[in-house]
């Protein structure tokens, strides 16, 4: 009793609005409202004004390609540069080991990624947007890098001028092999990097949108698989050729496989260590996170450990350990990659660009959307296309934005892009100065630290279940991207995720959901009256929705659920209507011949039974029933349906095709034969505009059956059929 009267008192504190208004159609509202005049520019006009220049309009493209001309005279020093150092050598010590390592991921020698690390990663200061995030070398994108030159340059390759029965152990054909696959990468890098610059200056950042989360994290975990069992050889010491391309992975694991008794045990034990050294150090950084002023530089701890270690034991003599090797000091002179080899790679370069500008924007949101400021995702690309194409003049390789740096250097306080310029310094320092102390480095320390970094991304495994409880389509789509990337390879896979995700959308819109609507009482809301007890139907009115746009690919179901939600099939009904009156013909027939032979009396109760039928109301007859069959009574409409009118709500329709606006009139007609009326409710202004174009409107089809809401639709029918029955 106590909760009822709460509920009253709560309905009685309700705002209540009360309108009174005519009923609107499209016809009456374009009579009372007053369209603003609009001039049309023509193509001379709009080429006129865009390529018009003021110094306003100067300034602020400026600023636009050049962020830090907007933010650096802003400078707080006082309360961000403390921040910015400590995050930007942070970042730095993890930038130096993860450069090392993901170069062989990429196929290259590891000073390689060094560069990788420092020019990029300096040149976004000055254009990038995000505050946050770190770029430089990423295991995806390396790993996608790697595959490129390993396919483009494979170990099996014979130069000319060696014997191929030393081939192997020759010294001169890793660093012939080697260079290569560097112009490769350097090429590779290049090539993206000028198609993110393309894409960003013709404004086409949404690009991204087609890569959807699932697909994205579906590949991201495919490519860590690739990452891990590529590292197996190092961490276990063997020799293995590197395969690129479908089913890499099985050959991969099986080359390993055959090789296992040939394991470096040395090797194993070191990498072993440092594995358990950094899984400890990453979780005492976790557990510890509010406590430590800045996290634990694990990886780098590994590294000078290993180094020394291996410099001390000298293991490369003693236990034949592979090393990094040769580290030259000083920056290379900048060269132009080669040309020739764009043909051979191009659709390699364009799924780089993309993946790359998807990791980086979507990290980027994420940090900007936490700390209140905007990224412009056509400057990103812009961005990223001058890091790549400008760090390809200097031995870099293929970069985007790291998701373990960018969430170090945001968690250590990091403010600005000024962190980024300052890890960028630290590696510089390495490279001009104490790059050769690393040459002792064991190869199986840094296959370590990228395993340890995997960690991130096998969690996303627990999407799977996420996935089946919340959304079958994204799940399909996640298992897909994971699959196809996994067997096919992630350049193969990542287009077959693609045109997946693109197939469901088809899907989704090819089979809509279908509902009846009906009215909650004494309001003017709509439901599905299927979901709520409390709705109900307007008697001899039916209210249909479709939760998508109406086109060529979903015309045809949208007729048939109609005809099947509302129980009218226009066309059943005439046929029927037709067969009835055919058999009522041949009955009258029948009928006459009798009268011709029969008595008075015979032809007066012929004369009784022929006035006695009926002909067909609603699909019904009176009597034929006896001799209809049950196939032929199913299309029949029941007499307590009694429909007079339909309202096609067109709430969720954001587009309608030329098919889609047949299909439309072809409904209204066939309906209209049978006695039904046929409105539209709720279009929008842009269909509204789409059905004009396609010439929908006529003498028989006008605007007064297009009505602002459902309720307007509903008043109009009902007013309509009392008119009618009067």
């Amino acid at each position: 009793m106590e909760h009822a009267q709460e509920h009253e008192a709560c309905l009685e504190q309700t705002q209540r609005y009360c309108v009174d208004r005519p009923i609107y159609n499209q016809e009456l509202l374009r009579g009372q409202l007053h369209r603003r005049e609009r001039t049309p520019q023509t193509l001379r006009q709009k080429i006129a004004h865009s390529c018009r220049c003021s110094s306003k309009k100067a300034k602020s493209h400026l600023y636009s390609f050049l962020p830090i001309l907007k933010w650096l005279p802003r400078y707080p020093l006082k309360a961000y540069l403390l921040g910015d150092i400590i995050s930007g050598i942070s970042t730095g010590v993890m930038q130096l080991p993860q450069g090392l390592a993901y170069a062989l991921l990429a196929a290259v020698p590891p000073v390689f990624g060094l560069y990788s690390s420092f020019y990029p990663v300096f040149l976004y200061t000055f254009f990038g947007t995000s505050k946050h995030i770190s770029i430089g070398t990423f295991a995806v994108i390396s790993m996608m890098v790697g595959g490129v030159a390993v396919r483009q340059v494979p170990d099996e390759i014979i130069y000319v001028g060696y014997n191929s029965t030393n081939v192997t152990d020759s010294l001169e054909y890793y660093d012939a092999r080697d260079t290569k696959r560097v112009q490769v990468a350097v090429t590779l890098a290049f090539l993206s990097g000028i198609i993110q610059l393309c894409l960003g200056f013709l404004r086409f950042g949404f690009v991204a949108i087609y890569l959807t989360e699932p697909l994205v994290r579906g590949f991201t975990t495919a490519a860590a698989v690739h990452v891990f069992t590529s590292q197996l050889k190092y961490l276990l010491g063997i020799k293995t050729n590197r395969y690129s391309g479908p089913l890499s992975v099985v050959y991969s694991i099986a080359a390993v496989l055959s090789k296992i008794t040939t394991t470096n045990i040395a090797a194993l034990i070191v990498g072993l260590t440092c594995i358990v050294l950094l899984l400890i150090g990453k979780e005492i950084n976790l557990r510890f996170k509010k406590k430590l002023p800045v996290p634990i530089p694990m990886e780098i701890i590994v590294v000078i450990i290993g180094t020394g270690v291996s410099a001390g034991m000298n293991l490369s003599e003693s236990y034949r350990v592979d090393v990094v090797g040769n580290i030259p000091q000083g920056l290379r002179a900048p060269a132009v990659p080669e040309i020739q080899l764009i043909p051979a790679i191009f659709v390699d370069a364009i799924a780089i660009a993309i993946v790359g500008f998807s990791m980086a924007v979507s990290m980027a949101k994420i940090f900007a959307l936490k700390h209140g400021y905007t990224i412009d995702g056509n400057q990103e690309l812009i961005a990223l296309g001058i890091c790549n194409s400008v760090g390809s003049f200097f031995q870099s390789f293929s970069i985007t934005c790291s998701m373990s740096r960018s969430l170090v250097q945001e968690s250590t306080g990091g403010k600005t892009q000024i962190a980024g310029a300052l890890s960028s310094i630290m590696v510089l320092l390495v490279i001009v100065a104490i790059g050769y102390l690393f040459e002792p480095l064991p190869q199986t320390v840094l296959a370590a630290i990228v395993m340890v970094n995997l960690k991130g991304m096998f969690k996303q495994f627990g999407d799977v279940m996420h996935l089946w409880r919340t959304s079958k389509i994204e799940l399909a789509i996640w298992v897909v991207a994971f699959v196809a990337s996994l067997f096919l390879g992630l350049d193969y896979g990542l287009l077959t995720a693609v045109a997946f995700a693109m197939i469901t959308v088809i899907y989704r819109t090819q089979s809509p959901q279908y509902r009846i609507l009906g009215r909650i009482p004494d309001t003017d809301i709509y439901c599905d009256v299927e979901e709520y007890e409390e709705i109900k139907e307007y008697p001899g009115i039916k209210i249909f929705q479709a939760n998508a746009s109406l086109y060529f690919a979903n015309s045809e179901s949208y007729t048939s659920a109609l005809k099947k939600k509302t129980g009218v099939d226009p066309c059943a009904i005439l046929a029927a209507r037709r067969k009835a009156q055919k058999r009522h013909a041949r009955e009258i027939k029948a009928a006459n011949e009798q009268r011709k032979k029969a008595t008075n009396d015979m032809e007066a109760s012929a004369k009784h039974e022929i006035a006695n039928d009926e002909l067909p109301v609603n699909g019904k007859f009176a009597s034929v029933d006896a001799n209809v069959s049950p196939d032929e009574h199913e299309h029949f409409v029941e007499p307590k349906t009694n429909i007079h009118s339909l309202i096609l709500d067109f709430t969720p329709v954001n587009f309608v095709d030329s098919v889609g606006a047949k299909t439309l009139k072809s409904i209204i007609k066939e309906y209209s034969e049978v006695g039904v009326c046929v409105c539209i409710a709720s279009c929008s202004g842009p269909v509204m505009n789409e059905l004009t174009r396609l010439n929908f409107f006529d003498n028989t089809v006008t605007r007064e059956l297009l009505f602002h809401s459902i309720h307007d639709a509903v008043l109009a029918c009902q007013v309509k059929d009392r008119a009618a029955s009067q």
